[in-house]
């Protein structure tokens, strides 16, 4: 109904109105849930296909790169120590492989902290070691996580060393002894190189790849 009609409208014709409005709009809705239940199915097939694709790509190259690896070290006489390898041909293009590691630590890194932190409070006695002694303490700062980063600990270590302490020698000890590293994941990174020579990285995951034409989507409401 137009605005002249509502307000001429009577009662009974206002509510059979909005009668009329919330059927369609019911309708709609239902409408709406039943093209989600339609259209759901097939991009979660899409995706779950596009998965299993990556991960037998994914597998295939690790095989055939590792039996590489394996050549190599045994060419030059050298033991695997690293966790990222990267094979590279003469134009610049090339493949990494690598597996991430992220920090990880048993219930006993928190003694360890204590013990550390008891003994640099020890140390707090005037303005200039207390400013030291807030240096030191940030490298016992935590991540988003609620672990401690491996490479401030390594730098703990070599300040134990400088103060000669048995406290402060213990407590990094107790923490150095507590790390449990953890596999995070195994990665493929891989690089073209364009007419002019630089470097371009290629999309290997969904986030990075882009569309494979024009399209307009609308997500601003998220």
């Amino acid at each position: 109904m137009t605005k002249e009609q509502l307000a001429q409208a009577t009662p009974a014709e206002l509510k059979a109105a909005l009668a009329a409005a919330e059927k369609t709009r019911s309708k709609n809705r239902k409408a709406y849930k039943e093209l989600v239940t339609e259209s759901l199915p097939k991009a979660l097939g899409k995706l779950i296909n596009l998965s299993e694709e990556i991960s037998d790509v994914k597998t295939g190259i690790f095989k055939d790169l590792s039996n590489i690896l394996a050549l190599k070290h045994e060419v030059y006489d050298v033991k695997p120590t690293q966790q990222s390898h990267t094979f590279s041909l003469e134009n610049g293009e090339g493949i990494t492989l690598g597996l991430r590691v992220t920090d990880g630590w048993d219930d006993t890194v928190n003694e360890g902290v204590a013990k550390v932190r008891e003994f640099l409070n020890s140390l707090a006695k005037d303005q200039e070691s207390a400013m030291l002694v807030a240096g030191i303490n940030k490298l016992l700062k935590k991540d988003a996580k609620g672990n401690l980063k491996a490479n401030r600990v390594i730098e703990l270590k070599n300040l134990a060393d400088d103060f000669n302490s048995d406290a402060f020698t213990d407590g990094v000890n107790i923490i150095q002894n507590a790390y449990r590293p953890q596999r995070s994941c195994y990665f493929i990174e891989a690089n073209t190189v364009d007419a002019i020579g630089n470097k371009q990285n290629i999309p290997l995951s969904i986030s990075a790849v882009g569309f494979s034409e024009d399209i307009t989507v609308n997500i601003s409401q998220l």
